[in-house]
């Protein structure tokens, strides 16, 4: 446990940060899942769905969820599943 004052907020604000990470992350994985699934009924769905994917993996990229090259290669397979 944190003693001292800065320590006990330093852990809020790790907890805070969790928190929306983790909100990011599920909101991610959730869009790609049902693109995924999607995907292999009707790709045109798929297709007008895929912004959408690619502005949260974007998102969770630039806010340091995951790395650079996670997200283009959560892109590149997200384009080669639907073509």
């Amino acid at each position: 446990m944190p003693i001292t004052q800065s320590a006990k907020k330093a852990v809020r604000n790790s907890l805070r940060k969790k928190a929306f990470n983790d909100q990011r992350k599920k909101a991610m994985k959730e869009i790609i899942k049902k693109i995924e699934k999607i995907a292999k009924t009707d790709k045109a769905e798929a297709v007008k769905m895929l912004s959408s994917a690619f502005q949260a993996i974007d998102k969770a990229a630039q806010k340091g969820v995951i790395k650079k090259n996670n997200a283009a290669r959560k892109k590149a397979r997200l384009t080669r599943l639907i073509k």
